[in-house]
C-alpha cells in the first residue's frame, strides 16, 4: 500500500466521496430512528412495551461488538486500507438486512417478536461491521484537526441529506407502493432505499484513501490497547456525551410520526416538518468548521446542547393549531444536532491523536468504535423510553388517543430530550483537550514521525 502525506489536504471529490457513505446510511439509520417504532406499533402489530424492550435489549447486547469489531478493523491489513474494505465488503449484507427487517409476514404474535429480534439484530450487526470503519476512516483520511473537522462537517452534511430523503419521501413511498397497504408499502420502500444505499457505499470505497498509520514499530496488544481506551480521559467523556446526543435525538425523531398523527391530527406535516428540520441541520453541519473556528469546538458544542434544551423544552406549550410555532422549534431543535454530530465524530480523532501522545500507540477503529457503541446505547435507551413511557400513558395504536396518553407524546417529544441534552452540557464540562492542547499534540505527534522517518 503506497502511504501519503497524512497532513494532506482533501480534495472536494474525497470529501464528497466519504460523505456519500453516511448518506447511505442515514437512508437506513434513519429510517430505524423514525418509522421503525410506528412501524412495529402500528403495521406490524407488535404492542409498545415490546418494542421499547426491543429496541433497548438488541442495541445494549450488540454493544460489545462494536468494541470487537474496531479491534478487527485495527488488525485488518489490505493493499486499500485498515478500514476501506469494509464499507465495500459489508455493502450488499446491509442492504439485504434492511429488507428483511421490514418484510412481515402473517404469523402468530409470539413468531413476529421472534421474526423481529433476529431481522434487527442482523441489521445491527452488518451495521457495526460497515460504520466503525467507516467513521474510523474520518481519523485516518488527515492528520491535520481542522482537515478532519471539514471532513466531518461533510460527511453529516451529506448524512443529513439522507435523512431529508427518508423523512420527505417514506410516508409517500409505502402508500405509492402500497396502495392502502403499509405491509406491502414499507417492503418495496426499503427495497429502493437499500438498493440506492449499497450504490453509495460503493462510491464511497472508490472515492477514499487512508493516509494516517500507527507507529511503525507498534506492536499488537489486546490487554494495551484497552488499558489505552478506557484510560483515554478524552474517549470516555466523549463516549457518554455520545449516547447523551443519540438518546436526544432519536427520541424526537422516534414520537415524531405519533406526535403528528395524534396530537397534531395530520400526520402527513411529519413529512415537510422533518425534512425542513434535517435541511437546516445539513446547513448547519456546512457551518461546523467555520463555527468552530469562531467559538472553539467545546464552547460550540456547548451552544449546541443549550440550543437544545431551550427549543425542546419550549416545543411544550405548543397546542395542536400552533404549526407556525412547532415549525419554528423543530427547526431550532434541528439546528443544534449539525454541529454536535460533526464535532463528535471529528473530536474522536483528536481522542485517537490523545492517546498516541500519551501512551506512544494509536488504535483509530477502537477509538472510533465509541460513536457506534453510543450510536446503539442512545438508540436503545431512546427506543426504550419511547416505548416504555407510552404504554405507562395508556397508548394504543390506531385509534383516538386518551388525555393522558396525549401528554405522554408531548413529554416524550419536549421536556425528556430537553433534559437529556441538559446532561450533555454538564458532561462537556470534563472533556480534557483544549484548542492548545491540541496543537501541541499535533506539534509533537508531527516531530516524532519525522524522527522516525530520519
Amino acid at each position: 500500500m503506497q502511504l501519503t502525506d497524512p497532513n494532506q489536504q482533501l480534495s472536494f471529490r474525497e470529501k464528497v466521496g466519504y460523505g456519500l457513505g453516511d448518506t447511505a446510511t442515514n437512508l437506513v439509520w434513519r429510517t430505524l430512528m423514525v418509522f421503525l417504532p410506528i412501524f412495529y406499533t402500528d403495521v406490524f402489530g407488535i404492542t409498545a412495551a415490546a418494542v421499547g424492550t426491543l429496541l433497548l435489549v438488541v442495541r445494549i447486547l450488540d454493544g460489545v461488538t462494536d468494541f470487537g469489531m474496531g479491534l478487527i478493523a485495527d488488525r485488518t491489513n489490505t493493499r486499500w486500507g485498515k478500514f476501506r474494505p469494509w464499507v465495500l465488503w459489508m455493502a450488499v449484507p446491509f442492504g439485504v438486512m434492511t429488507v428483511l427487517t421490514f418484510t412481515t409476514f402473517d404469523l402468530s404474535y409470539a413468531a413476529k417478536l421472534l421474526y423481529a429480534y433476529v431481522t434487527y439484530i442482523g441489521l445491527i450487526l452488518v451495521f457495526t461491521a460497515s460504520n466503525v470503519p467507516y467513521s474510523a476512516l474520518t481519523g485516518v483520511l488527515s492528520g491535520d484537526p481542522v482537515e478532519r473537522t471539514s471532513v466531518s462537517s461533510y460527511r453529516f452534511f451529506f448524512a443529513f441529506l439522507g435523512g431529508v430523503l427518508v423523512q420527505g419521501l417514506n410516508i409517500y413511498l409505502v402508500a405509492f407502493f402500497g396502495q392502502g397497504d403499509d405491509v406491502e408499502g414499507y417492503k418495496y420502500t426499503m427495497m429502493f432505499f437499500a438498493g440506492l444505499a449499497v450504490i453509495l457505499f460503493i462510491v464511497t470505497f472508490l472515492s477514499t484513501t487512508e493516509r494516517v498509520q500507527p507507529p511503525p514499530r507498534q506492536r499488537t496488544s489486546l490487554k494495551q490497547d484497552f488499558k489505552d481506551l478506557f484510560t483515554n480521559r478524552a474517549w470516555v467523556v466523549l463516549f457518554f456525551i455520545g449516547v447523551i446526543f443519540v438518546t436526544f435525538t432519536t427520541l424526537k425523531q422516534g414520537v415524531t410520526l405519533y406526535y403528528f398523527k395524534y396530537f397534531v391530527g395530520d400526520v402527513e406535516l411529519a413529512a415537510s416538518f422533518m425534512v425542513i428540520g434535517t435541511a437546516t441541520a445539513m446547513i448547519s453541519a456546512a457551518l461546523t468548521r467555520r463555527m468552530s473556528v469562531w467559538f472553539g469546538k467545546r464552547r460550540l458544542f456547548t451552544y449546541s446542547f443549550l440550543l437544545g434544551v431551550v427549543s425542546s423544552a419550549l416545543l411544550y406549550f405548543a397546542g395542536p393549531g400552533d404549526i407556525a410555532m412547532i415549525y419554528l422549534l423543530g427547526l431550532l431543535m434541528e439546528f443544534c444536532t449539525g454541529p454536535i454530530v460533526a464535532l463528535f465524530f471529528a473530536m474522536l480523532g483528536d481522542a485517537a491523536d490523545y492517546s498516541e501522545w500519551n501512551n506512544h500507540r494509536r488504535a483509530t477503529g477502537l477509538v472510533y468504535s465509541a460513536g457506534t457503541l453510543a450510536i446503539k446505547f442512545g438508540g436503545g435507551i431512546a427506543g426504550a423510553l419511547t416505548g416504555w413511557l407510552l404504554n405507562v400513558f395508556g397508548y394504543q395504536p390506531n385509534v383516538e388517543q386518551t388525555a393522558q396518553a396525549l401528554e405522554g407524546i408531548k413529554l416524550l417529544i419536549s421536556v425528556v430530550p430537553a433534559f437529556i441534552a441538559l446532561l450533555g452540557i454538564v458532561a462537556l464540562r470534563f472533556y480534557p483537550i483544549d484548542d492548545e492542547l491540541l496543537r501541541r499534540i499535533q506539534v509533537e505527534l508531527t516531530h516524532r514521525k519525522e524522527g522516525t522517518a530520519q
